[in-house]
């Protein structure tokens, strides 16, 4: 196994933990790294070893980098959190991210980093032509989207291996409080199922295609549609009136993404809009018994 030796970074995360714990099932030996009040429960019956640490400290990250071959690195502030706390979110989301690279390269430059990033960092591209392209420019209009800007230079300046995936809006079949959407009503949105994140990430990992590339991630075109057209399917199943959706005053990201060679060399997109409907239908249906 040519990667064998395999840190995540947010390790006790939801994707985090799935991750991990896939991998290990696998064969690779896994560590996950994560804040000392995470929930790490359940890792150690797989085998995954547990790190507890802080991503802003240059030590205890450079001590969880020695000796893997490859680090998928998933820690970071998101949203609504980050647009508040904008110096916490650089430390994390930059901060955090330079230290791994520096912690990669001091151990030889040989392991291979798998950013998390997203398509926020195109910012706002309603004006523009669909679909977007990984050489569209990166203008952010949010400090998480700005932070992950940083944080790709970073990886890509420092001339380690890497691989680098803009993952689009994610949503899971669940029953959910709606969210204050970041699109407009008449705006071009596609999102992407959670578990087509995971199994991106885990074709990344194997995958030796996937080394020096950046990919948009996202559900493909069955999930492409208006904004108006995504809250009415979500909504008609929450059973909450489409009109109590709230929407910002102006777009702050959201579009249709090229995803052919990202699909094409991952094989991710494994959950159509249609079918997604149907689990969350579903998911709804056992939460209210």
């Amino acid at each position: 196994m040519q990667e064998s030796r395999l840190l995540i970074t947010g390790g006790a995360g939801s994707i985090g933990k799935e991750l991990a714990i896939s991998l290990a099932r696998k064969g690779y030996q896994v560590k996950a790294f994560d804040i000392p009040q995470a929930d790490f429960s359940g890792l150690n019956n797989h085998g995954v070893e547990v790190m507890k640490g802080d991503i802003t400290d240059r030590n205890s990250v450079k001590k969880a980098v020695k000796g893997c071959d490859l680090v998928l690195h998933l820690a970071a502030l998101l949203p609504p959190v980050s647009e508040i706390y904008r110096e916490k979110t650089f430390a994390v989301n930059v901060d955090g991210t330079a230290h791994i690279v520096d912690a990669i390269v001091d151990d030889g430059a040989r392991a291979r980093m798998i950013l998390t990033s997203t398509v926020a960092t195109y910012g706002d591209t309603t004006a523009d032509e669909p679909p977007i392209r990984v050489n569209h420019p990166q203008p952010p209009n949010t400090v998480y989207s700005e932070t992950k800007v940083e944080a790709e230079k970073y990886v890509i300046n420092a001339k380690i291996p890497h691989t680098i995936l803009r993952v689009s809006g994610v949503v899971m079949p669940a029953l959910m409080d709606p969210p204050k959407w970041p699109f407009l009503p008449e705006q071009r949105v596609e999102f992407i199922n959670r578990a087509d994140v995971v199994a991106a990430l885990l074709a990344s990992v194997e995958r030796e295609e996937a080394a020096g590339k950046i990919f948009n991630i996202a559900g493909g075109r069955s999930w492409q549609m208006r904004g108006k057209e995504f809250v009415a399917e979500l909504y008609s199943i929450l059973d909450i009136p489409a009109e109590d959706a709230e929407y910002p005053e102006r777009p702050v990201y959201c579009d249709w993404y090229d995803t052919d060679e990202s699909q094409a060399i991952l094989n991710y997109q494994r959950t159509h809009f249609p079918r997604f409907l149907e689990l969350l239908n579903q998911a709804i249906e056992e939460a209210l018994g």
